[in-house]
């Protein structure tokens, strides 16, 4: 294959290719953002149903379906 044509096809790829590692990357981010959020969500409505029974001695209410 000529020069032109090889370079041609790399330049011709290059691009779209590097855009999707920045969306691969950006996604992964997120995704890792919202599995840490989620456990320290977890976490503390937890401490907060543990608190919740030895101050009061009863189980709290179930949360709503509104969440």
């Amino acid at each position: 294959m000529p020069d032109g044509v090889v370079t041609g096809i790399i330049f011709a790829v290059t691009p779209t290719v590097v855009v999707g590692l920045i969306f691969w990357f950006v996604m992964r981010a997120i995704m890792r953002a919202d599995r840490t959020e989620r456990s320290a969500y977890a976490k503390v409505e937890a401490e907060e149903r543990a608190r919740f029974e030895r101050e009061h001695g009863r189980p709290a209410p179930a949360p709503t379906s509104a969440e």
